[in-house]
């Protein structure tokens, strides 16, 4: 059973919600104000949380901020964003604060569940399951010049020390650094990343990309290929 967060205003989403999620063992707690959320989020875990993102007290777009850079129990929560518009500039607003996904209202509850399963699973499988991207490094970690990719501990590490990478940036990241030098489409990385069909919206990889190329400064891991996609360029640490 996973444990959701809902923070909405709209309190007739919750009980339809409630019921229709717990087909998919999900259990769902809701909460009409982001102070409520922060009360709920100090006393008791929660698998993931779905956000609006028009909210009373603060917009969910600085409250997604404010969990991403508050508690290290509450950083790598997955986040999944609702906002009453599509509008392409919220989408990119929410995932350069830290947002796993978006979805759109309104939606179907169909889709809300495929998504929240697709991100606990990234999450809770991650890189470690896939098979190792290079034959000098140990099991179940990577190692560049300048870089280290541990799968068992989920953590990537610098000269500078351990890098604080959401979920997404972490998984974007594995799956680059698994096979040097093979040039990533945006849809491709899309597709894996999400485990669905794109969407055409390829502007949230580069956002991505920009985000986690920042964290790792100076380190430069990802290349751009104009025209083409995206490959991890780092040479092999050889041990």
């Amino acid at each position: 059973m996973h444990r959701l967060l809902l923070i909405d205003d709209d309190e007739a989403l919750a009980g339809p919600l409630t019921q229709y999620l717990a087909r998919f063992d999900f259990e769902l707690s809701a909460v009409t104000r982001p102070s409520m959320a922060l009360q709920r989020l100090a006393q008791e875990p929660y698998d993931a949380i779905i956000l609006d993102g028009m909210l009373p007290e603060m917009d969910g777009f600085a409250f997604c901020r404010q969990i991403r850079a508050g508690q290290d129990r509450w950083r790598e929560i997955p986040i999944l964003m609702l906002t009453a518009r599509g509008d392409l500039t919220d989408r990119v607003v929410g995932l350069e604060l830290g947002a796993d996904d978006y979805l759109a209202k309104p939606f179907e509850p169909r889709e809300l569940a495929a998504r929240l399963q697709t991100i606990l699973r990234r999450t809770r499988l991650g890189p470690a399951s896939a098979p190792a991207a290079a034959a000098s490094s140990v099991p179940g970690v990577l190692r560049f010049d300048g870089l280290e990719i541990d799968a068992s501990r989920r953590e990537v590490r610098t000269d500078l020390g351990v890098i604080d990478l959401t979920s997404t940036e972490y998984e974007l990241l594995a799956l680059l650094a698994r096979e040097p030098g093979r040039v990533f489409t945006r849809d491709e990385i899309l597709n894996r990343l999400r485990g669905q069909e794109a969407d055409l919206y390829t502007r949230a990889v580069d956002i991505l990309v920009s985000r986690l190329r920042k964290k790792l400064e100076p380190v430069e891991p990802v290349k751009t290929l104009r025209n083409a996609g995206y490959c991890f360029a780092l040479p092999e640490r050889m041990s």
